[in-house]
């Protein structure tokens, strides 16, 4: 019996050594250590966590921890995780967003039903929920005002290129009607307070507005947000018809480098330093009094180094503002310094790394109308 169990475990340790497996099946983080003797791939803890919700599926056990016998090992080495995905993702949407490790459970939850409970990418030319171009429906939004979450009905059309919500379920004109191109959606189930949270932000006067949202089923707030990454996607085809899918592709939703507290001073630098959230949205730096403000306070641009932007850990010295968080940070730009502080040493090399990762990237034509278009420069 033990001569048995010691091969089944060198037989295991072999397919999972396999280049193949080294990476969760699900949601690429590195060296999973579990899998499933059902459907043959090998997954990372978190991931597992998921599978176990659908057992009628997913069988898991871990890999340094559990029994597996002859049978099982053998299914895992006929299967693994190429073999599993040229199953389970042979017909992905190019749109659909395939979240990582890095991502919220819901995207990687619904990812993970989607392929295995679903199996909405088995074959070509599936029907799938939010590819049809149109997608109406109530999601809870949040009042600008008031904070209240209340049910708001909001339409979705690829026809007329953009997204509308309502105040009442019967009213004949739309709250807002904004174009499909300048929205971006990202999940913030953190900062909202609700696990299915989704912020949408879309450009209006060329500012930021945000609208905060969420629905009871994590199913459906993610189609909408791949809904919404399909109309974008087929709308951008026709208005790009040279650009690569890929191309196209990298220009759908995308989520934030980096949000967090900072202080900021005003434009004389002589101002006490005052505590607010920032989003830095690609090149746009944006600071709100509340994480669930509705408009930016300010925004500023975030240039490329050739263009003459710089990001130093620091402040000038002499900088006479009071505050209270000692790591500061420098933003140079053509026309202006733009100083900031952090309250720990981690925040600061983190968003020094955000800038930095933005400013040695060569601006796009896209961005350079942008910048002339101007985002609101700080006020004090």
């Amino acid at each position: 019996m033990a001569a048995g169990n010691e091969r089944s475990m060198k037989a295991l340790k072999e397919v999972w050594k396999r280049a193949e497996n080294s990476l969760c099946a699900d949601c690429g983080k590195p060296d999973p250590d579990w899998a499933s003797s059902t459907l043959g791939v090998f997954i990372c803890l978190s991931c597992s966590g998921i599978h176990r919700n659908i057992p009628s599926i997913s069988k898991v056990k871990s890999l340094k921890m559990d029994y597996w016998d002859d049978a099982q090992v053998q299914f895992l080495a006929k299967h693994g995780n190429a073999v599993t995905k040229a199953i389970y993702e042979a017909h992905i949407p190019i749109y659909y967003y395939q979240p990582t490790y890095n991502d919220c459970q819901v995207l990687r939850e619904q990812w993970i039903r989607a392929k295995y409970e679903r199996k909405e990418f088995t074959e070509p030319g599936k029907h799938l929920p939010y590819s049809d171009g149109v997608k109406e429906g109530i999601l809870w939004k949040r009042g600008r005002d008031n904070g209240q979450f209340l049910p708001r009905k909001f339409l979705l059309s690829e026809r007329e290129g953009c997204l509308k919500y309502f105040t009442k379920q019967d009213a004949k004109e739309p709250k807002i009607n904004v174009k499909i191109d300048v929205i971006n959606a990202t999940f913030q189930p953190e900062k909202i307070g609700n696990p299915n949270g989704l912020q949408i932000t879309y450009l209006k006067d060329n500012k930021t507005r945000n609208i905060f949202v969420y629905h009871e089923s994590g199913k459906e707030v993610v189609d909408w947000f791949n809904a919404i990454r399909s109309v974008q996607f087929h709308y951008l085809k026709v208005a790009f018809p040279i650009a690569s899918d890929n191309e196209i592709k990298n220009r759908l939703t995308r989520n934030f480098l980096k949000e967090g507290y900072m202080e900021k001073t005003g434009p004389k630098q002589k101002e006490a330093f005052k505590k607010r959230w920032f989003t830095l949205d690609h090149r746009r730096l944006m600071y709100f009094k509340d994480p669930l403000d509705a408009f930016a306070k300010g925004e500023v641009f975030v240039g490329s180094g050739e263009n003459g932007y710089s990001v130093q850990k620091g402040l000038p010295s002499g900088t006479q503002g009071n505050f209270s968080w000692h790591h500061g940070i420098t933003i140079v730009t053509p026309d202006r310094e733009y100083l900031f502080t952090c309250e720990t040493e981690t925040d600061q090399l983190e968003w020094v790394r955000a800038f930095t990762s933005v400013i040695n990237q060569a601006m796009t034509p896209q961005e350079y109308a942008s910048k002339c278009l101007g985002a609101v420069p700080f006020p004090s």
